[in-house]
């Protein structure tokens, strides 16, 4: 069964509340068993970015990621982020077999 990479990227009406959204978004971190990966990252001077929030996490199975979104702590927080947000990007993709830390 292939483990599965999900990552979302948010450009938000208000950069300014990148911290606020990073902080409701790891309420999810530990939702289910098969979590393998959950990294909030948010823009920061200097660096390159054309979003202002991004989660990059992994799944070892598809039964995992289903289980994850259909989380009610899952919905609750998308609820809560949903106004902050203007842009919501995704990708799913399957992890290479040969690849042992999905890091």
């Amino acid at each position: 069964m292939p483990r599965l990479r999900h990552v979302v990227m948010w450009t938000l009406h208000d950069p300014a509340d990148a911290g606020r959204f990073k902080q409701l978004l790891e309420r999810c971190a530990d939702l289910v068993p098969g979590t393998l990966q959950f990294e909030v990252g948010i823009r920061q001077p200097g660096l390159d970015a054309s979003c202002d929030v991004v989660l990059v996490s992994a799944f070892e199975s598809r039964e995992a990621l289903d289980a994850y979104q259909r989380h009610p702590v899952h919905a609750e927080v998308s609820a809560l982020l949903g106004p902050l947000r203007r842009e919501r990007t995704v990708l799913d993709h399957e992890l290479p077999p040969q690849a042992r830390n999905p890091s």
